[in-house]
């Protein structure tokens, strides 16, 4: 922790006690996590991934459906960067608090799987993942890995072993809605919780950027460890604008050691 301030550490020190209090936590994570580990975040102006031209409309459900082929070439660079990442700290760090007992449920934005390659047992993924893909004909399902890297290495177009039929990330596109199941079990986990950590997200993409709301209304405790403000920053017991990968091991290290 060299090269944080005195006010930083309080923060740490306050953020693990109100874990170790907590009889249900949980943390909502965004692409801020992630970017420790070389995957570029969405919005970030000139290096977000939804800066360059096109981007979005390329990573839409239509283009899936009537231009797979542009689809996929614009996914390729994304997909590339997951298949190759791996956990940074920040991750190791919430599946060491869930595995001390302090942390119950991540809810993530992500797709990158990283929080379960870190360890993580219980985690809802808001935006779908991309462990596999499903074909858009006979919807068997297969797992992605064993047909990405072949399309990263070639750059061919996953197609189903079954059938030939095109293959979908199960990931949420944009023009898509939210899986219902992963967006149900999210409100009851925000509404259980008595402790809601945000790590690496704005908060300003919804609903998702609402679930903090739905804790604090019933009288949750909220840190925010993120690099800039988000909206809820003034709602918040502790708020650190520090890097997550720093900031989080941090606080876990608080976490097992007691405070000691």
């Amino acid at each position: 922790m060299n090269g944080l301030s005195s006010q930083t550490l309080d923060k740490i020190k306050y953020a693990a006690e109100l874990f170790r209090r907590a009889k249900h936590a949980v943390v909502l994570t965004g692409a801020g996590i992630s970017t420790p580990s070389g995957i570029p975040d969405f919005r970030s102006e000139g290096t977000g991934l939804w800066a360059r031209a096109g981007a979005m409309e390329a990573a839409s459900l239509t283009t899936f459906r009537y231009a797979p082929e542009r689809f996929y070439k614009g996914f390729r660079p994304l997909v590339a960067k997951i298949v190759n990442a791996s956990p940074n700290p920040a991750h190791v760090a919430l599946a060491e608090i869930e595995q001390a007992g302090c942390l119950q449920t991540v809810i993530t934005q992500n797709i990158d799987i990283l929080h379960q390659k870190a360890g993580s047992n219980h985690v809802i993924e808001m935006h779908g993942t991309l462990r596999t893909l499903s074909c858009t004909q006979c919807f068997h399902q297969v797992d992605a890995e064993l047909h990405l890297r072949p399309f990263l290495e070639n750059g061919q177009m996953p197609t189903c072993p079954d059938c030939g039929g095109v293959l979908k990330p199960d990931v949420i596109l944009f023009g898509e809605q939210l899986p219902q199941k992963a967006w149900l079990e999210a409100q009851r986990e925000s509404r259980a919780c008595d402790l809601m950590l945000i790590a690496g997200s704005s908060l300003e993409v919804l609903p998702v950027a609402g679930l903090p709301m739905q804790a604090l209304d019933r009288g949750a405790h909220l840190i925010i460890v993120n690099q800039t403000p988000t909206y809820l920053s003034v709602r918040a017991d502790v708020v650190i604008l520090e890097d997550v990968a720093e900031i989080l091991p941090a606080i876990a290290r608080q976490v097992l050691t007691n405070g000691s």
